[in-house]
């Protein structure tokens, strides 16, 4: 099968889970025999992170704009035009970009099937939803209207399709994978704590992801203050880039006088990402809203025990392996606490969250279903 990809950039810096997964997702249907493109923009391009995708031919158009990551790339429509006709099916992530606008523009014109996978930017929320609106007027609507197929990964991005107008029957749940041959040779335990100065006996809270407002790790902080009034030797790290919340993280950290029980270490990636996992006693998401929740399926592959809040999109997971909670200081607080202090505890969360990882989110597993939509939309 003949599939272009589009997503507006394409960089493992800031992209989150749309880029993870669509470059996953690439890969892995190349491995299975596919012809895979994809058309992205310049914008932040990693040239290295490209070539490691081998097999794939990423097409990157020039971005003459950026107008709050509205990435206008003029020359994407004269290529596509005449490529057309080349692709059996579209796969377009994320919602409101210009490379969505003109993709959909040339599927409906020439009768290409599509698939939108929206990464739980479907509803206009949060910033710009002024112009999230004018958007969806112009554009948004035709394009969900229009597609064969829209791909929620889970039960509360279905219902965030329907409020859009999409009807359920075009609604397909396929959640987002992870690579399980990168966790079969994990680090040993203490690599990390020894690289950092955390204690063998220390209690390791991680945080790893986007430092961001809608990540909630304000709160985290908060529960973590109450919490070492309770318990002795316990360490909060955070790692992750800078999405323009760190300062203010600083300062709520600095009024608190908690700082030196608190390490931030910067982006981890690759071998240091893993032995921040393995090492941690309990990894919290405590998210203010979360579509999914790819760091959660990480932790679990690595063996450690997970903390959601009731607002991550994958907490009908972790229900059954770990602890979710209300968007709520003391009971996170409580949750971290019962996780940190029980030895049993943590070694059943870690390992039935590595079962569950490994029977339902390997990539292979998958593409699979992602394969099943795409021959759906071409017959």
């Amino acid at each position: 099968m003949r599939i272009l990809q589009v997503i507006h950039y394409f960089s493992p810096l800031h992209g989150g889970g749309s880029i993870n997964a669509a470059y996953n997702l690439s890969k892995h249907l190349v491995e299975r025999g596919h012809e895979v493109t994809m058309y992205t923009t310049d914008f932040e391009l990693d040239e290295e992170y490209i070539k490691s995708l081998s097999g794939v031919r990423v097409v990157p158009f020039h971005c003459i704009a950026n107008i709050g990551l509205m990435l206008i790339s003029p020359k994407m429509k004269g290529q596509l035009k005449k490529e057309i006709m080349d692709f059996d099916v579209i796969h377009m992530h994320n919602f409101r970009s210009y490379q969505n606008v003109v993709a959909h523009h040339y599927a409906k014109k020439y009768n290409i099937p599509y698939i939108l996978q929206a990464h739980g930017s479907v509803l206009p929320l949060f910033r710009k939803q002024r112009l999230k609106k004018i958007f969806d007027i112009f554009f948004g609507y035709s394009i969900l209207s229009d597609a064969s197929k829209v791909i929620a990964l889970t039960k509360t991005e279905v219902e965030q399709y329907k409020k859009m107008g999409v009807g359920e029957d075009k609604i397909e749940i396929l959640p987002n994978g992870i690579d399980l041959s990168e966790y079969d040779n994990l680090p040993k335990r203490g690599d990390f704590r020894k690289k950092y100065g955390i204690g063998d006996n220390e209690k390791m809270i991680l945080y790893l992801g986007r430092i961001h407002k809608i990540k909630g790790i304000d709160l985290l902080v908060k529960a973590f203050a109450d919490l070492v009034k309770e318990l002795d030797g316990v360490k909060l790290v955070i790692a992750g880039p800078n999405d323009g919340f760190l300062l203010t993280l600083k300062k709520q950290i600095e009024d608190l006088k908690i700082g030196d029980m608190i390490l931030f270490t910067g982006p981890l990636y690759e071998r240091n990402k893993l032995e921040a996992y393995v090492d941690a006693d309990v990894h919290v998401l405590p998210s203010v809203y979360e579509i999914f929740g790819i760091t959660v399926l990480e932790a679990w592959a690595c063996g450690a025990p997970v903390i959601v809040t009731d607002r991550c999109g994958i907490a009908d997971f972790v229900d059954k392996v770990g602890y979710v909670v209300e968007y709520d200081k003391d009971q996170l607080r409580d949750a971290i606490f019962k996780v940190v202090s029980d030895e049993e505890l943590r070694r059943r969360f870690g390992e039935e969250g590595r079962r569950l990882v490994r029977e339902e989110f390997g990539w292979e597993k998958v593409v699979k279903r992602v394969e099943k939509v795409y021959e759906e939309c071409t017959r």
